[in-house]
């Protein structure tokens, strides 16, 4: 194959030429450090200030409400540890889901062989969270609810806005992972009554190492990095100007073609959907049919394994993941999968397949015709899939 097919925009997309020209004067002509007493520096406080304002209205949120961090990762941790501290004096109870990303899962795993209890909600077989179940957690003791936007192996979109009218009718604060969903479908904070959100511009467009947590005015959460009196004393280190003015321009294209790539990616993504579920058998079609993101696809193939699949993918040109990029090491079934019910044997055949802005009609057929010869031929070598074939001829 002459060009490579790249259908992995959850774990990474490409930087965009206007975003990188965006930054390049920040590290060669206009490089001083923000911090700075002169000019040439301090110029440059301008630029995150602008930045900091982009963001903002792309959220309904106030400008002194954004915070920039080095990415999702960072603005979970300190979302939810900050929080857990500032807080512990009303509780030490926190609430999240089953699904959740590793930077949330994993963090809660440290906080509670620190002392706090965590509550891990079960989702149904779409990967939403029941609100009924929620409000049977909450605890006299509860301080956080961290629900994802949306989930970055099966693209579910939960109820957010109905999370957040939970939350503030019991005076809990309720952080959201939004690092899928940011740029991709509209958010507001205001009308979703979120107190904490993170983002990360790699997921749409911008460059790798930056992202933002929003902080709603009024949350006393604790700094996150100690040391100088960058972010409003809040999250000290030397200000990333040029990745702060590639996030700008990443969150400016974004924003002003949201509503025609939204519905260009989902009609290719439904069009890819038909494909494989009609002309690959015993497929199953992972996530909500329609809550779900407009680029994001996930199946399970029976009676094959996914690393084989992506392997055999890779060596015809086409970049694919079985789900989070952040557990690509890893032989284990996805929790994800798991969590909406599937046997171990079936999710270990996942294949997710995330389009973006610059995906072709022409590339879902080559993908989808690739998949067809591939799954076939895996399945010729696998004896469950013979024993299945020759079960199903004796039923007959």
């Amino acid at each position: 194959m002459d060009k490579m097919i790249y259908l992995d925009n959850a774990a990474t997309t490409r930087t965009k030429k206007e975003v990188v020209e965006a930054m390049l004067p920040y590290f060669t002509e206009q490089f001083g450090n923000a911090a700075s007493v002169y000019s040439f520096g301090a110029n440059n406080r301008t630029v995150i200030q602008e930045a900091r304002e982009t963001v903002a209205n792309a959220l309904g949120a106030k400008p002194e409400e954004i915070y920039f961090t080095s990415g999702g990762t960072e603005s979970d941790n300190w979302a939810i540890k900050a929080a857990a501290e500032a807080y512990r004096a009303k509780g030490n109870h926190i609430i999240t889901s089953r699904i959740e990303h590793h930077a949330v899962l994993h963090t809660c795993e440290y906080l509670e062989k620190n002392g706090c209890e965590v509550t891990y909600l079960d989702v149904d077989e779409y990967g939403r969270i029941s609100i009924d179940e929620l409000k049977r957690a909450i605890r006299k003791d509860t301080i956080l609810i961290s629900i994802m936007f949306a989930n970055n192996e099966i693209g579910t979109i939960e109820p957010v806005k109905e999370i957040g009218e939970v939350a503030r009718e019991h005076g809990i604060l309720f952080h959201t992972d939004a690092v899928q969903a940011f740029a991709h479908v509209p958010i507001d904070v205001d009308e979703m009554n979120i107190d904490m959100l993170s983002a990360s511009a790699h997921k749409f467009g911008g460059p790798k190492g930056i992202g933002f947590l929003y902080i709603r005015t009024g949350v006393k959460i604790r700094n996150f990095m100690h040391g100088g009196s960058q972010e409003r004393k809040r999250r000290a280190g030397t200000q990333n100007v040029p990745s702060i003015a590639g996030i700008k321009k990443a969150v400016e294209l974004a924003l002003a073609n949201q509503e025609e790539d939204r519905r260009r990616v989902e009609e290719l993504r439904d069009y890819l959907v038909k494909r494989v579920t009609e002309e690959i058998p015993y497929t199953k079609y992972n996530g909500h049919p329609t809550k779900r993101l407009p680029g994001n696809t996930n199946f399970c193939f029976r009676f094959i394994e996914g690393e084989s699949l992506l392997i055999m993918l890779d060596m015809k040109g086409i970049c694919a993941s079985s789900g989070s990029a952040c557990t690509s090491g890893s032989l284990d079934p996805s929790h994800v999968l798991l969590a909406i019910g599937l046997p171990h044997e079936i999710a270990h055949g996942s294949l997710r397949l995330t389009l973006g802005d610059e995906t072709t009609k022409e590339e879902i057929d080559t993908t989808v015709d690739c998949l067809k010869e591939i799954v076939s031929h895996l399945r010729s070598m696998s004896p469950l899939y013979e024993d299945f074939i020759k079960k199903q001829k004796d039923v007959r």
